[in-house]
C-alpha cells in the first residue's frame, strides 16, 4: 500500500524544502551567496555541520549543485532549474510573514554583521560612485561598528577598518537600521526623524539609499507598515 507522500504532491515537496533552514538555504542563494562562508555567514545560528548536511540534501534532490570555484580552490553552490523555480515560494513566503505575521517581526534582534551582511547582497552599483567610497556604519544597541566598502561595482563588508579614508558615517540603532532595509520605513524618513546620523559630504550623503536595492520584501513591508499606521491613526480619532 503506498504511503499517502507518495501521491501528495505538498507532501512531496514538503520533504525536499520544509525543514527549518532549508528555505532560508534556498533565499541565500537566490540572493546570490555561492560560497559555504558566505551562506553561514546569512545565518546566524545554524551549525556548519548542519549546513553542510542540508546542502548535500539539496544537492541529492536536485535542487543544488556543485561548481568549480573560479579561482581553483573549493567549489561553488549553485541552484539548478528546480531550484531557480523556488523564487517564487520563497518569496510567497516572505510577504505571507509581512501580512499576517507583521506583529511579531522584531528587527532590533538580528546580529548588526548579519545585517550588514544581507546590506550588501542587495546593492546596486550601477549607483556607485565613480571611485572607491567606504560607509562607516556604527550601530547601537549593541554597540558595534562595521564598514562597507563600495569599489569597480562591487560591494564588501568589513568588521575592521578597510584601511582607507572613511567617506560617510551613518549613526542608529541596530532595530532602526533594520527597519529601513526591511522597508517599514525609508532611509530618509529615519534621517529626516533624527534616528538616523549622517556625516559626510552633502553629495554623498544624499547618495547612500540609491546604493542599496534593500530587502526583496520591502515594498510588501512599506505597505504594511502604512496601513497599521493609518489603523493606529483611525483608532486614535
Amino acid at each position: 500500500m503506498a504511503e499517502y507522500g507518495d501521491y501528495c504532491p505538498v507532501n512531496m515537496a514538503t520533504e525536499v524544502v520544509a525543514d527549518r533552514w532549508t528555505p532560508l538555504i534556498v533565499r541565500e542563494l537566490l540572493l546570490g551567496s555561492t560560497r559555504f562562508n558566505e551562506i553561514a555567514r546569512s545565518l546566524p545560528g545554524i551549525s556548519r555541520t548542519l549546513l553542510v548536511q542540508r546542502l548535500r540534501h539539496l544537492e541529492r534532490r536536485g535542487v543544488v549543485e556543485t561548481w568549480p570555484a573560479p579561482s581553483g580552490r573549493g567549489h561553488e553552490y549553485h541552484l539548478t532549474q528546480a531550484g531557480r523555480e523556488l523564487e517564487e515560494v520563497i518569496d510567497a513566503l516572505g510577504r505571507w510573514a509581512i501580512e499576517w505575521l507583521y506583529e511579531g517581526m522584531k528587527p532590533h534582534t538580528v546580529p548588526p554583521t548579519t545585517l550588514m551582511w544581507w546590506m550588501h547582497l542587495r546593492t546596486e552599483p550601477r549607483n556607485f560612485p565613480p571611485h572607491r567610497t567606504v560607509i562607516e556604519f556604527r550601530f547601537r544597541e549593541p554597540s558595534e561598528t562595521v564598514w562597507l566598502l563600495l569599489d569597480r561595482g562591487t560591494s564588501s563588508v568589513c568588521v575592521k577598518h578597510p584601511g582607507f579614508e572613511t567617506d560617510v558615517v551613518a549613526s542608529a540603532t541596530t532595530a532602526t537600521f533594520a527597519e529601513v532595509f526591511q522597508g517599514v520605513r525609508g532611509w530618509r524618513q529615519a534621517v529626516l526623524a533624527g534616528d538616523i546620523e549622517v556625516q559626510g559630504l552633502p553629495q554623498v550623503t544624499r547618495a547612500v539609499p540609491t546604493w542599496f536595492l534593500w530587502s526583496p520584501w520591502a515594498d510588501a513591508a512599506r505597505e504594511r507598515s502604512e496601513r497599521a499606521r493609518r489603523s493606529r491613526h483611525e483608532s486614535a480619532g
